[in-house]
């Protein structure tokens, strides 16, 4: 928060693919959305069916739900991409990083953390997408997106976990950093494919591949005996 503020460049919405087909503007930035759908499905089928060793089930819900919420808002925005329906993009990606940081913190420190922490922190992702969009100020959401990655790595070499698996939670972080440079180098990724695929495209896969990462994370992980 000591740097100056930080606007959304407009440039950010002018994606290198915006070939229509089927009637449907930006066909594929549009459609691989599905697959946040279909894992924020998974995510929270088993997380609510009570099966599996789970920790701070409610986070975890909160993250997939958050995820399967992206492939509606992400839809949406990538239909007409401009601030106004990045809106709906941001905000359950907000939901999904604060379910993420609260679980993992959560299980690693103590479990109480997860009553105290999971209602403000998603209340507060919410908020960080609301001051964007007013004031045009992206230094709380960058906090949001960004700090839960850093903070995973740092509780996992710090602390032990009662889970096993965990180790998946830093495949899926490394997989979701490729997407963040897909993503980064959208149009270069769609010209060395021959235009089949952008960048942003192969984003979305690959951030959907890291949270089903997660979610198979969940389905083998077993109690450890600590002591």
């Amino acid at each position: 928060m000591a740097l100056p503020p930080i606007a959304q460049d407009p440039s950010y919405h002018d994606f290198a693919d915006r070939r229509a087909f089927f009637g449907i503007p930006s066909f594929l930035n549009v459609i691989t959305n599905l697959a946040f759908l279909a894992v924020g499905i998974a995510g929270i089928g088993w997380c609510a069916s009570g099966r599996g060793a789970m920790g701070a089930r409610w986070s975890w819900v909160g993250c997939f739900i958050g995820t399967a919420l992206v492939g509606f808002g992400s839809g949406y925005y990538h239909l007409a991409p401009d601030n106004g329906t990045l809106v709906w993009d941001r905000v359950p990606m907000s939901i999904g990083f604060m379910g993420l940081l609260v679980a993992v913190l959560a299980e690693h420190l103590n479990l109480r953390l997860e009553k105290i922490l999971l209602v403000p922190a998603i209340l507060f992702g919410i908020a960080s997408v609301v001051v964007w969009h007013v004031v045009d100020d992206l230094r709380l959401y960058a906090w949001v997106q960004f700090m839960p990655l850093l903070v995973l790595p740092a509780v996992l070499l710090l602390f032990d976990s009662p889970y096993t698996h965990r180790r998946l939670l830093l495949v899926a972080l490394a997989i979701y950093v490729v997407a963040k440079l897909a993503e980064h180098y959208d149009r270069a990724v769609f010209e060395a494919t021959g235009r089949v695929i952008s960048g942003h495209s192969l984003k979305h896969l690959l951030a959907a591949l890291a949270l089903f990462v997660v979610y198979g994370m969940l389905r083998r992980r077993t109690a450890r005996d600590l002591n």
